[in-house]
């Protein structure tokens, strides 16, 4: 990955993730992503703009899963990219992305 910008931005309920989700972003990603969903709005969490992402990114969706769960809400994943449901499949999550 030789991009490293992670944009992160929410509205209407919907937290979205594009650029690179990796070892670079993910600090950020998560950092930016957890203040949204301290609002308890966020219902979806769009990944359709991601471009990259490696381990640390699929760690990333699942700790803003685990907040959202902290928080009374799981946001539902959107649009994942092949490369995170490919890993995920490969560390036997895939179904924690599901939920």
């Amino acid at each position: 990955m030789t991009d490293s910008a992670i944009h992160v931005s929410q509205g209407e309920g919907v937290l979205r993730l594009r650029g690179t989700l990796g070892f670079a972003t993910a600090a950020k990603a998560l950092r930016e992503g957890s203040q949204a969903l301290a609002g308890g709005r966020i219902q979806i969490l769009d990944l359709a703009g991601l471009e990259a992402v490696d381990s640390a990114g699929l760690a990333c969706v699942l700790a803003l899963m685990a907040e959202g769960r902290r928080q009374g809400h799981v946001p539902r994943v959107q649009q994942p990219p092949k490369a995170l449901c490919d890993l995920a499949r490969v560390c036997e999550v895939q179904d924690q992305l599901a939920a």
